[in-house]
């Protein structure tokens, strides 16, 4: 299998790997980047499954560094809708015109960024409250995690809207996502069929790349302030959302 990935291939798939490092260390936002040249590199469908043990090796790393920080009350809110959506991506997956999917979800995110933005100039310490904010998030990022591993853009908006210190964010959603990804494991093997001991073997060889990548972010996110952290995330967020709808 590796003698037939191409030069460009490799390139890109250090890359991802770089950026998946670059994210759950606490970048959020840029994940968009690493589906998309994972997606070049290997192909849309087969980069999904083989995209799942890298998230998963980035976000045990990430739990060990951030555990302390954890909001368990927040996981559970939106673990079990997350779940739901995850169980009917599975079953829509495999017929769900790609062009459909990108554009609305770009949509409905950009959209939640402006209500986010205008949410933080009121300069209100309000949080959702309603079932009904956790319900949908998670719904539709599960929905988004298992067809394209893009549910990092709705997660995002969830923890802002909780209004989460920078640490508190990452380490809560480092542990959403191991749970989350872990569970995919089994519809990528006997499901989808996205993931063989031929792909596992090649993630361990870019597992150098996520290495590098997390504890780049690590550095990166020890200087910045709260306030810009915020305000990063957004931007990234809604630039991810462009460039998924372009893709």
């Amino acid at each position: 299998m590796t003698s037939e990935i191409t030069p460009t291939a490799w390139i890109l798939a250090y890359g991802a790997t770089f950026i998946i490092g670059l994210s759950k260390a606490g970048i959020k936002g840029i994940a968009v980047l690493n589906v998309t040249f994972m997606a070049l590199a290997f192909g849309a469908k087969e980069s999904t499954g083989m995209v799942v043990p890298l998230l998963i090796l980035a976000d045990i790393f990430a739990v060990i560094y951030y555990n302390r920080y954890t909001q368990w009350n927040y996981v559970f809110k939106v673990l079990p809708w997350m779940v739901l959506g995850l169980l009917i991506g599975v079953f829509i997956g495999k017929d769900l015109p790609e062009k459909f999917f990108k554009i609305g979800m770009s949509i409905i995110i950009i959209i939640t960024v402006f209500m986010m933005y205008w949410w933080d100039r009121k300069k209100t310490k309000s949080v959702p409250t309603h079932w009904a904010f956790a319900s949908s998030i998670g719904t539709v990022a599960g929905i988004t995690t298992m067809v394209g591993n893009l549910a990092g853009a709705f997660s995002n908006i969830y923890f802002l809207a909780m209004r989460l210190p920078k640490n508190h964010f990452i380490g809560t959603a480092a542990w959403l996502f191991l749970i989350i990804n872990i569970m995919k494991l089994p519809f990528h093997f006997f499901v989808w069929e996205t993931i063989s001991f031929q792909s596992l073997s090649l993630n361990l060889m870019l597992l150098p790349g996520i290495l590098f990548g997390f504890f780049a972010g690590v550095r990166f996110i020890k200087v910045i302030k709260e306030a810009f952290f915020r305000k990063m995330i957004l931007v990234l967020t809604a630039v991810g959302a462009i460039l998924i709808m372009l893709s």
